[in-house]
């Protein structure tokens, strides 16, 4: 029985899913968004957000600790040029963020074999996302009456100026 197994195997040997997810999250890592299938993306996605959190600097402030989790993360990864990657580029960006550190967008249907695609990436690298975050400004409520306000408004000037014609 598989009570309590939750660990998509991806119809692969331990290790043959073990390399894979390391050259996925190699590629995630250094092209910040990588076009695969949604199986694949989720367990991407549940292997690449814990190495971020060790990557990030606020888990490296000693020394031992930064040489500890550099490690860690290779035996993951084993690409030394990602784990640089994944140390100074990527956790400089999500330095500030507590989680949630992919986005997995559902591109559709595969032509050759229906396979549901999607795109998995790094959700600080994404330019079109977060130029329309600090762009938006915050609307101010309005009354759906529509023009009541300004009429109110408009009244007053203009008794305040048929009393100035007055004296």
């Amino acid at each position: 029985m598989r009570h309590g197994k939750k660990f998509n195997h991806l119809g692969r040997t331990a290790a043959h899913r073990k390399a894979m997810l390391a050259n996925m999250g190699c590629s995630l890592i250094e092209h910040k968004r990588i076009n695969t299938t949604v199986a694949k993306a989720k367990a991407l996605k549940q292997f690449i957000e814990p190495l971020i959190t060790k990557a990030k600097t606020e888990n490296n402030q000693t020394t031992e600790k930064g040489t500890h989790n550099r490690r860690v993360v290779f035996s993951n990864l084993r690409n030394k040029h990602a784990v640089t990657e994944l140390f100074s580029t990527v956790a400089e960006k999500v330095g500030d963020r507590p989680g949630g550190y992919t986005r997995i967008i559902k591109l559709g249907n595969r032509l050759g074999d229906n396979a549901d695609m999607a795109m998995i990436e790094l959700v600080d690298f994404n330019e079109l996302y977060n130029a329309e975050k600090p762009a938006k400004k915050k609307s101010t409520r309005r009354s759906r009456r529509g023009g009541t306000k300004k009429v109110e408004a408009a009244a007053p000037v203009a008794e305040t100026k048929a009393d100035d014609s007055e004296e």
